[in-house]
């Protein structure tokens, strides 16, 4: 597919050999340029013959480079191309939760195997064919992160309502055995994937370790807009504690074979469960953070580290608030009482934002919006300031899921807002008002 040239950077490999913006990049020793996979792979090779368009005139450049320059060109998308949408209709999607009004890149999904390349994204294998996987392989793209949810095929296809859902599973097997590293996700939803569904989902994906790298159970998130989709409840305590004995039995056998735990339930398995939350080193690792796995203790970890090498210089002194969902509030509150019984001349107010927006059901920091936090914080002495995660943040940091931008948040409220980084440095530096705070 052709892949039109948007710029060329100044004094760069492709602007010596002359391209210009606007030519048409058709290959690269001549095999075909579809998108940014292939691109950045065939442009490893040091000696590269590219053949173009300029006005619909075919021309060709060669470039002699290191293996791994980049000869300077940019397209009009990351991607090269359009990004891949999700087919599945999965019963748990949390985008089919939203509520009408958001904006409209909110309810996109992608189901793309390049974003899992590149930015980590979760794929479901469904919308992927023999070649696509051939294709990874050949690359020997890694690691790759896919969503499971079950290795049941049934029950694959009756949770993500495609009948691809069964046959991909098979890719799982083909990528492990290709020596492509994968990390898995488990949604779970009680009364359908859980139980001794469960435990049949992490023995087959466990038999297929080392490519199965790591597993990451995550409950099931419910809003209150699931009018008209599959019923679904949240996990009870008993539930919660049931899956935690399923996983740590079967972390207990990987740790006797192989070392390694593999599996672990998300941090809100064990709050629902009313159990603590594990000390840093059970996680290796931490290669299922970006699912909520580890990400607790790994800040109280840091934030502990950041507390005994303080020397004590620089230390200011005032009242201020931290606002955080409510499933992290009893750890930010400890870490508050920490830096106050050290620092007697700081006053650390922490509130836990009840998420009013999708429901109460939610509770994790990254879903709470800027409309809570002006509903709920608005009248109340704040102090000098007000800290949040940067998490309930998009990525240019500036607006929150609701779209209220920081700005407005800090008319509202008559503070300024700091966005601190999921960090316990960071956290520990914004807490004692030194150098180190994240702001947008």
């Amino acid at each position: 597919m052709p892949v039109l040239i948007q710029t060329v950077a100044p004094g760069s490999h492709a602007a010596r050999a002359g391209v210009r913006p606007g030519d048409t990049l058709l290959t690269i020793g001549g095999r075909p340029i579809n998108d940014v996979l292939d691109y950045r792979f065939y442009m490893t090779d040091r000696q590269l013959e590219l053949s173009l368009l300029r006005g619909g005139a075919p021309y060709s450049v060669r470039i002699k480079k290191a293996e791994y320059d980049d000869i300077g060109l940019d397209f009009e998308t990351y991607l090269m191309d359009k990004q891949h949408s999700c087919k599945n209709k999965c019963v748990f999607c949390f985008i089919d939760q939203m509520p009408p009004g958001m904006r409209e890149s909110l309810y996109f999904k992608d189901d793309d195997s390049r974003l899992s390349f590149l930015f980590g994204n979760y794929i479901t294998l469904t919308n992927l064919t023999d070649a696509d996987i051939d294709r990874i392989i050949e690359m020997h793209i890694s690691p790759v992160n896919v969503s499971v949810h079950t290795t049941d095929p049934a029950l694959r296809v009756a949770m993500m309502k495609n009948p691809n859902a069964a046959g991909s599973l098979r890719y799982i097997e083909r990528l492990a055995k290709a020596g492509i590293r994968i990390n898995t996700q488990l949604v779970l939803c009680p009364g359908w994937n859980d139980g001794e569904a469960l435990a049949k989902t992490l023995a087959d994906l466990g038999k297929l370790y080392p490519g199965v790298q790591s597993v990451a159970c995550v409950p099931v998130g419910l809003t209150k807009y699931r009018e008209g989709l599959a019923e679904l409840r949240s996990f009870t305590a008993a539930e919660a504690g049931d899956t935690i004995d399923r996983v740590e039995a079967f972390q207990q056998r990987m740790l006797e074979e192989h070392g390694e735990r593999v599996a672990y339930p998300s941090d809100e398995f064990f709050l629902l469960a009313g159990r603590p939350i594990p000390e840093a080193g059970y996680y290796g690792e931490f290669a299922q953070l970006e699912n909520g796995v580890g990400l607790l203790s790994l800040l109280e970890d840091e934030f502990s580290g950041a507390f005994s090498d303080d020397d004590g210089e620089g230390a200011a002194e005032g009242a201020f608030t931290v606002a955080t969902g409510k499933a992290a509030c009893p750890l930010i509150s400890s870490l508050a009482r920490r830096v106050m019984d050290r620092y007697p001349g700081i006053d650390i107010r922490v509130r836990a934002i009840e998420n009013r927006f999708f429901g109460e059901k939610i509770t994790v920091a990254g879903l709470v919006t800027g409309v809570d936090l002006a509903e709920q914080l608005g009248g109340e002495a704040l102090g000098d300031r007000l800290l949040l995660p940067s998490a309930m943040l998009r990525h240019e940091r500036d607006k929150f899921l609701d779209d209220m931008t920081l700005e407005a948040l800090e008319e509202a409220l008559g503070v300024p807002v700091l966005p601190v980084d999921n960090d316990g440095y960071e956290l520990y530096a914004a807490m004692t008002g030194r150098a180190g705070v994240s702001v947008a």
